[in-house]
């Protein structure tokens, strides 16, 4: 969990960057804006309340998070990708709903073809 909480500023960074913009605007350059906003407007969970969510289920080392938007009419208008390496050595692909935290499919498991 200290590993987890370390790495939230330099994850933080990463989620801030990979932002996409759900359609090309002449504002791309502003992704970080539109995440804070959205933050703001509770459409979407801190990236701290993210990683004591899926620290709990999940244990390992977080090596990557992105913060999807994906097309408008979609159930799930937000989505965190995580990448995660599990005390096992797996690498699993989390995908969670950015406002409700449900976990909303994994991949890399023991069970799963990928």
């Amino acid at each position: 969990m200290r590993r987890l909480r370390a790495a939230i500023p330099a994850l933080a960074a990463a989620l801030l960057a990979a932002l996409p913009a759900a359609a090309p605007r002449a504002d791309d350059d502003h992704d970080h804006d539109r995440a804070r906003v959205a933050l703001r407007e509770g459409k979407i969970q801190p990236l701290a309340r993210v990683l004591d969510r899926i620290a709990a289920d999940y244990p390992g080392d977080v090596l990557e998070v992105e913060l999807e938007v994906e097309d408008a009419g979609e159930r799930h208008p937000y989505v965190y990708e995580i990448r995660l390496l599990t005390r096992d050595g797996r690498v699993l692909k989390l995908e969670l709903d950015a406002a409700t935290l449900e976990v909303l499919e994994v991949r890399g498991r023991k069970d799963d073809d990928d």
